[in-house]
């Protein structure tokens, strides 16, 4: 079939990685299709984004007709597949995609072996533009494609493959992306969740993904700051930024993320002030998450799911942070407020043996940005009154790890193999910011201490943002685990008669730096 002059040769386009593709595209052509400006974004006009449907993704959107729709879709290769749960892990997967060029017709195929995807789901466009940033770069368009997959069984392995007008899965040509994802099962059984924050683009962090694959968890928590693509993190158009960051993220992160549902959450440096007041545009645009019952449009982060035994609650502390409060506020209370009534509801939930909870900004940390107070302020004390389990952050680029905290103290030490009950301790923080962007340090004199190098407990001379973005110094006790390497969580849920969590943290390495056990009470 005779291709467009300003398409790829069919025959070139085989022989390209996807990198290569998108830089022939981006320079070969001079028009680009655009879905919608950084203006229309403000207005929530996102096409695709602007409503959501009652499955919780948005509603497909036609995007207008340019020339860039007579490039054979044959030239056209989709990468960056990642996976997210919908609202119920057991019947509900989004798939979701990208492409360096407009195409027709995008669609997933699915089924229960991979040589017979007879099902076919169509797929929105979520097209991003980004204006010409000075001194960056000149402007630029994404394309992200997403498919809802509703209906499916419990505790079952599908295949799928992405395509669109011109590149069926299902061909030679399209084989490559065939994959396949397991949904939640019906009741709980044994299983593993990993987790970290701020990761970026780099050896260190696609070193970390080959580490944590290597658990083969059921789904990833992302803790935040997640290509860092701004590079300021401030939340203003005066930071840093290049869009381009999203493409090489996605394709460093797809042999994990197309296959492990991929749950993210927002960081400081995912506010991208380009795109919408709150920052949050470029969100809605490459990712597909969960509906439960707070806006997405407001803060994509904000979601919960349960899995087997466990219940997830992802958070978005931009909302409530004082260190910086480019959107403090930004929901008028409203997530505080569903917090607080998502909690109450999971805690009398029969089936939820525990509840883990992940955010970015620290409730309890030592290091570079220390403890946010509005965090402390806000969640904390319903965190303590619907006693949460475990919970999650990153911001800090270490591994940190506190005893159980109760009342802003310490509740009950929790030595490296020990256990734990929140329920008469308090609750233990982990602070997982080794996903593999540049790594900090602990204060001044203060010595790293994990398994095999466990120090003498001592005090710690740090410090926590207050409302008036001042520090206020503070001398804590809490701080059990330090470590100051590429890491990553592993917790293993185990249910029955004596459900528990057991929680390891891993060097990059895979040597295990720290690891206890959560128990209700036990």
């Amino acid at each position: 079939m005779e291709t467009p002059d300003f398409g790829i040769p069919p025959q070139l386009g085989r022989r390209m990685s996807m990198a290569e593709q998108y830089e022939y595209l981006r320079t070969k052509l001079t028009r680009r299709r655009t879905l919608v400006t950084a203006g229309a974004m403000a207005g929530g006009l996102l096409t695709g984004c602007a409503t959501a449907g009652a499955s919780g993704t948005a509603t497909t959107g036609t995007a207008p007709a340019s020339p860039l729709d007579t490039v054979h879709g044959s030239a056209v290769a989709p990468f960056g597949r990642h996976l997210a749960f919908g609202a119920d892990p057991k019947t509900q997967m989004r798939v979701s995609w990208q492409v360096p060029l407009a195409v027709k017709k995008p669609y997933v195929r699915i089924g229960l072996r991979p040589d017979q995807l007879g099902r076919r789901i169509e797929a929105e466009v979520r097209g991003l533009h980004t204006p010409g940033l000075t001194g960056v770069r000149a402007a630029l368009q994404q394309y992200y494609l997403h498919a809802a997959l509703d209906g499916l069984r419990p505790g079952t392995t599908y295949y799928y493959g992405v395509g669109h007008d011109g590149f069926d899965p299902a061909s030679a040509q399209g084989r490559a992306t065939i994959t396949s994802f397991r949904t939640a099962p019906a009741s709980p059984e044994r299983f593993v969740f990993t987790a970290f924050g701020d990761q970026g683009v780099n050896r260190a962090a696609a070193a970390n993904d080959d580490a944590l694959l290597r658990q083969k968890p059921a789904f990833h928590l992302h803790a935040g700051d997640i290509c860092y693509a701004d590079v300021n993190g401030k939340g203003r158009t005066t930071d840093g930024y290049d869009p381009a960051f999203w493409d090489l993220f996605l394709k460093q992160n797809e042999h994990v993320s197309k296959s492990v549902p991929w749950m993210v959450t927002t960081g400081n440096h995912d506010m991208e002030a380009w795109y919408s007041p709150d920052g949050y545009g470029g969100q809605l645009a490459r990712f597909s998450l969960p509906d439960s019952g707070f806006d997405p449009r407001t803060a994509p982060g904000v979601y919960a799911f349960t899995y087997g035994n466990v219940a997830v609650v992802a958070l978005d502390a931009n909302d409530v942070s004082y260190e910086i409060p480019a959107n403090l506020g930004h929901t008028d209370g409203r997530q505080t407020k569903w917090l607080d009534q998502k909690l109450r509801e999971l805690r009398a939930d029969k089936a939820v043996d525990f509840i883990v909870v992940f955010f970015h900004h620290c409730a309890y940390s030592t290091s570079a940005h220390a403890s946010d107070g509005g965090v402390r302020a806000k969640w904390v004390p319903l965190f303590d009154r619907h006693q949460v389990d475990l919970v999650i952050n990153g911001h800090n680029h270490v591994y940190e790890r506190t005893d159980a905290i109760k009342n802003d103290e310490v509740g009950r030490p929790v030595p490296i193999g020990a256990g734990t009950d929140p329920t008469r301790d308090g609750i233990v923080y982990v602070t997982a910011g080794g996903g593999g962007k540049d790594l900090y340090g602990f204060p001044a004199g203060v010595k790293e201490s994990y398994e095999g190098h466990v120090t003498h407990g001592e005090a710690v001379e740090t410090f926590r943002w207050t409302k008036s973005q001042a520090s206020k110094p503070e001398t804590v006790e809490w701080s059990r685990v330090r470590y100051r390497g590429f890491s990553f969580l592993s917790v293993e849920a185990v249910s029955g008669t004596a459900p528990r969590l057991k929680v390891s943290a891993l060097a990059q390495s895979g040597e295990r730096i720290d690891h206890f056990e959560v128990r209700r009470g036990g």
